[in-house]
């Protein structure tokens, strides 16, 4: 995959958090103190997290791979 479309993708990954951040701002269990233990939507947020963590990692790769070549030119 190139540079671009991970980024691509990190973008449409953190919209959708974007939107299940605004939902978990509405939802009375957010209210809660231990509420975002029991929400599912701040699970998914999680889990968006973690991917677009990996993402952004393979892309900071890829860029530095770019780096090297261009050195070795």
């Amino acid at each position: 995959m190139s540079i671009d479309e991970l980024q691509e993708q990190v973008e449409k990954l953190k919209d959708e958090m974007d939107v299940l951040e605004e939902v978990c701002d509405t939802l009375d269990l957010c209210k809660e103190d231990d509420g975002c233990d029991k929400c599912e939507n701040y699970k998914k947020i999680e889990k968006l997290n973690l991917k677009i963590g990996e993402l952004e990692e393979k892309i900071e790769s890829l860029m530095g791979e770019d780096d090297e070549d261009e050195e070795e030119e």
